[in-house]
């Protein structure tokens, strides 16, 4: 028994030729699926009625407001899907608009451009900026190219989103810390235009001591809404955070539906378990995260690990995290991947790795249709695999295969 579970920890069949072929087995699988999806569209509607890039029509409704002056109604339901429906001339759902008015001024220009040619400059801007990062997390174009075959990132064009810049103003702050701090603060400050993600950033910069990095995230948020309060008005703001009950709402009832999620939260929602509970579990995640950061402080600040782990932090602090969102993952998975290929790699670890790549292409559907919602164990011990990669006194017996990055 014991030889069998050393060679699922080894997974030894992981190699580098079978990790490259699943890797373009999934870039050709998804630019088939988008062809076939796209391909046969009309007037930018799918085949089922839905607009290309669905929770996109949000954002541009949003800007078609800002544009015509009317910034603040982009809080207003009744005015913002009346903005909506006017895009199609028709109703076509309704993605509501839940940000603040920080990330107004980054959407604001959309509506300059018809429909599609907005979702397709969204998606070519954001998206190069998250390859731009993901440069800077894997060492080979191997690694770049698993990074654009991550299923998330087809998850995230499907639906319009904006995890690229997530991913990219994450990811550059992170790696930031060290040679540009000011600039990391200015990255992650930029953050604040999804505000969910950054929960737990303040206390890990905390506990790592990095405070040129804090005060410049500080003073960017403070300079970003300062501009959306000069740009668009009190009334924006005043009407955001009249509508801030409304995102709880959504969040405990399951408009959004708890299946598309991969947070604590929304496990314990899948599993039938109240809304308290699942604030429980969720505020039980992040407490694991900050005790375990806490008392491994000596070993991961101003670490190889530390981009990694701020990046595992931040995902594992939101209790609103959709499996697009997971884009963000591929960078602590470059990481690791391009660390055991180095060091050789820990039991487990390949499993780990295997999990977490294929984890947006599985974990709506498990949790749908098979009540399992497996996203928080697996960031989990991604977590946990980032944490012991940062001490250098562990005894873990390293396998002998070091693979290439495959992320």
């Amino acid at each position: 028994m014991s030889l069998q579970l050393g060679w699922v920890a080894r997974a030894d069949w992981l190699d580098e030729d079978r990790a490259r072929a699943w890797r373009n087995v999934l870039l050709v699988l998804s630019g088939i699926a988008l062809l076939a999806w796209w391909g046969p569209s009309r007037h930018g509607l799918d085949l089922v009625g839905r607009p290309i890039g669905t929770d996109f029509l949000s954002f541009y409704a949003a800007s078609e407001l800002v544009l015509s002056g009317h910034a603040a109604a982009a809080y207003s339901i009744p005015a913002h899907r009346a903005a909506e429906t006017a895009v199609f001339g028709h109703t076509v759902g309704y993605p509501a608009f839940f940000y603040p008015p920080l990330f107004l001024l980054i959407c604001a220009p959309l509506a300059k451009l018809p429909y599609l040619g907005a979702l397709f400059a969204w998606l070519g801007v954001t998206g190069a900026a998250y390859i731009a990062t993901a440069r800077e997390w894997v060492s080979k174009r191997s690694g770049l190219l698993a990074a654009l075959a991550f299923p998330a990132v087809f998850a995230n064009i499907g639906h319009g989103q904006n995890a690229f810049l997530s991913a990219a103003l994450l990811g550059a702050g992170a790696r930031w810390l060290d040679r540009r701090p000011v600039l990391a603060g200015v990255a992650l400050g930029l953050l604040a235009y999804k505000p969910h993600l950054g929960l737990l950033l303040p206390v890990v910069l905390i506990i790592a001591r990095r405070w040129t990095t804090i005060f410049s995230a500080a003073a960017t948020v403070a300079a970003f809404a300062c501009l959306s309060l000069l740009a668009f008005g009190v009334d924006a703001w005043t009407g955001f955070l009249d509508n801030s009950h409304l995102a709880r709402v959504v969040l405990e009832t399951g408009v959004v539906g708890p299946d598309k999620m991969v947070s604590a939260f929304a496990a314990v929602r899948v599993l039938g378990g109240p809304a308290p509970l699942a604030y429980a579990a969720q505020a039980a995640v992040a407490v694991f995260v900050i005790v375990s950061l806490v008392r491994t402080r000596r070993m991961w600040v101003r670490h190889p690990s530390e981009p990694a782990l701020l990046v595992m932090a931040a995902l594992l602090g939101s209790p609103f995290l959709l499996d697009y969102d997971l884009v963000i993952l591929a960078l602590p998975l470059a990481w690791l991947a391009t660390t055991g290929a180095r060091e050789g790699f820990r039991p487990w670890e390949k499993l780990g790795l295997t999990a977490g790549f294929v984890l947006p292409l599985v974990a709506r559907s498990l949790a749908h249709v098979a009540g399992l919602p497996i996203a928080p164990l697996v960031l989990l011990a991604l977590f946990n695999f980032v944490l012991r990669r940062s001490d250098a006194r562990a005894s873990d017996v390293l396998i002998a295969a070091r693979l290439q990055p495959q992320f």
